[in-house]
């Protein structure tokens, strides 16, 4: 099993909290592998990348993406059938981007967000996981979560666990 992760607008193919979830994926026995969109600020060629990268994949892959790197893995979720999905802060419903609704070939998604995100508001993440009929897990944080990683960490290796027990 693979985890692709997904990186934000302003943070990087190796941050803070990919780094951490990686640890996650590699002691569970997943490949990891984190894709660099540090050239790219389009959501939509964000997605036409990932796409590329994931065409000549033959193992299972779960899809892990944060805030807009979590618009690009549930868009390309779309087009591909994805183990699974983890979404951090996931920049959804954002009138700027092509995509404003959401139909994921993937069986689990799975969503964490913090109640005082002052960049994607919480609603987005209420309302897709509405919609979606899908787990959310709304924190105490901000966007970036950076100071509620350990529980990030036990929702990740929660999701993970499920994953390798159905």
């Amino acid at each position: 099993m693979k985890v692709i992760f997904s990186h934000g607008k302003e943070s990087g193919p190796w941050g803070f909290k990919i780094k951490r979830l990686s640890q996650i994926a590699e002691k569970a026995g997943c490949h990891v592998e984190s894709i660099d969109y540090s050239d790219i600020m389009d959501p939509d060629l964000r997605v036409n990348r990932l796409i590329t990268v994931l065409k000549g994949e033959q193992d299972d892959f779960i899809l892990v993406g944060s805030s807009m790197g979590g618009y690009v893995s549930l868009v390309v979720s779309e087009v591909v059938a994805p183990r699974a999905v983890f979404l951090i802060a996931p920049a959804l419903f954002i009138p700027e981007y092509n995509k404003q609704s959401y139909l994921s070939k993937s069986p689990l998604i799975e969503i964490v967000h913090g109640w005082s995100d002052e960049v994607i508001p919480v609603e987005h993440s209420i309302q897709y996981a509405k919609e979606a009929d899908c787990s959310l897990h709304v924190i105490s944080g901000d966007h970036p979560l950076n100071n509620s990683i350990d529980v990030i960490e036990g929702l990740f290796e929660s999701f993970l666990d499920r994953i390798f027990t159905e």
